[in-house]
């Protein structure tokens, strides 16, 4: 007698942990669609009117003119982007640099006030944007507490100025972005295996070559991460030049405020814009290719 099975013998149970990914899916979807369709229809609203015109009045119009493409070209246009640039990669460095100890001392020296202390990094910088930037650019203004403390020490005299130079610019720059750095660098060390820097000791000797042979190559996607959680938004800031810079220090957020907003020219704002965004997906392109080759060699 031939013993009937059911139906279902012999396929694989989807269990739990698949029904769960499922839902996790379709309340994901809801949210996905809503931002994808939003982005998608401002790009495609920028992007035609970088090729419109506007009427006597200032009021743009669609159309089919490539003067603004052209006028990108302009080497006044050219000396914005390239400083833009230029403070967006030197802020991604000083971040690197103030970022790694810090994210290091706290995730394999923090203990028990691990999560405190990533609180205290991180609640101050729930305050509003512009608030902070304000209140910065008092502390670096000339009669401010940073000046008069290095005026008291002989380092800076009267006519030492850190508002209206690049280096101010700089210095909001890694102040208002500085925490996008810290977190991945210390999710990277919190997920790294202490195992490896005992063995890097005995390996390299001094704690400051385990650090660069050992620590930084097994962190460097954490670090990748945080170079571009800041370089992304610092490319395209306006308040911190706004506000701690002068005309010699602008940068490509400010003229596309000034047109936007301004000028009274939302094409040829619209073509800058369009400009700002090819610079971040060259880097963001970048980004995904280096991931993409860290996970290859990792899976061989």
């Amino acid at each position: 007698m031939t013993r009937r099975t059911p139906s279902g013998a012999g396929r694989p149970d989807p269990g739990p942990s698949a029904a769960g990914a499922r839902l996790w899916t379709w309340l994901m979807l809801p949210g996905t669609l809503w931002m994808t369709g939003f982005l998608l229809a401002s790009l495609v609203l920028v992007a035609t009117l970088a090729f419109g015109t506007t009427d006597p009045l200032g009021n743009p119009r669609f159309g089919l003119n490539f003067d603004n493409i052209a006028t990108l070209a302009d080497p006044a246009y050219r000396t914005v982007l390239l400083r833009s640039l230029g403070y967006a990669l030197v802020t991604c460095a000083i971040c690197l640099l103030v970022a790694y100890p810090v994210a290091y001392t706290i995730a394999l020296h923090g203990g028990r006030f691990k999560n405190a202390l990533i609180a205290a990094i991180v609640v101050p910088f729930f305050a509003n944007y512009l608030v902070r930037m304000y209140g910065w650019s008092v502390v670096l203004s000339d009669d401010g507490p940073l000046l008069r403390a290095l005026r008291a020490v002989g380092i800076a005299d009267e006519n030492t100025k850190i508002l209206q130079t690049g280096a101010g610019v700089i210095a909001g720059l890694v102040y208002g972005f500085i925490v996008f750095m810290i977190i991945p660098l210390y999710a990277a060390l919190e997920r790294m295996d202490t195992s490896l820097i005992e063995a890097g000791r005995d390996l390299y000797g001094g704690p400051l070559r385990t650090f660069l042979f050992v620590t930084v190559p097994a962190t460097r996607q954490g670090a990748a991460a945080g170079c571009v959680l800041v370089f992304l938004p610092a490319m395209g800031d306006f308040v911190s030049a706004q506000l701690m810079g002068g005309p010699d220090q602008i940068m490509i957020g400010n003229l596309i405020q000034d047109k936007f907003f301004q000028g009274q020219n939302w094409p040829l704002g619209s073509a800058l814009t369009m400009l700002l965004m090819a610079v971040l997906f060259l880097g963001m392109l970048g980004y995904l290719r280096r991931t993409r080759k860290d996970e290859a060699e990792a899976a061989r």
